[in-house]
């Protein structure tokens, strides 16, 4: 059994932290106002975005978004009744039903993410390595996590 780590975080710590939450803040004010001007909510979009990479069963989606499965039902109708998201059998399992972006949804999807300034400001004022290096460094920070959550309460 792994005993809960006591010492407190180092300065430097802290400020990494901060500014993680400074950038966090910064992006989802940014998606929220992307949202928006598609006459979205931040969680519709959210679920749209998911659904432009591939089909998702509900349950993953709820999983993916840390809600509820039934929330997610209502938001998939709502994008359903704009046409921007369709229900389909799974062809693997016919009994589960995956959540899909249309045609029209993966367009929208595209749209939120280019409208993002967050993306194109901050970032462009980096080099291409040290783009690579900031993905690497957070793709080890989100395994960890992923890790972490995988090996459940011990």
């Amino acid at each position: 059994m792994a005993t809960p780590r006591t010492t407190r975080p180092d300065a430097l710590t802290l400020e990494v932290v901060d500014l993680i939450g400074s950038v966090v803040a910064r992006y989802h004010e940014e998606y929220e106002e992307a949202a928006a001007e598609h006459a979205l909510t931040g969680a519709q979009a959210r679920l749209l975005s998911l659904l432009s990479l591939e089909p998702l069963p509900m349950r993953k989606l709820a999983h993916k978004l840390k809600c509820e499965p039934s929330n997610v039902t209502g938001i998939v109708d709502r994008l359903e009744s704009r046409g921007l998201a369709e229900r389909r059998p799974d062809p693997a399992d016919r009994r589960v039903k995956l959540a899909a972006a249309t045609d029209e949804g993966r367009r929208v999807a595209r749209s939120l993410r280019e409208s993002l300034r967050f993306a194109r400001e901050p970032l462009a004022g980096l080099s291409e390595r040290e783009r690579l290096t900031l993905r690497d460094l957070l793709r080890r920070m989100v395994d960890v996590e992923g890790d972490a959550e995988d090996q459940g309460p011990r």
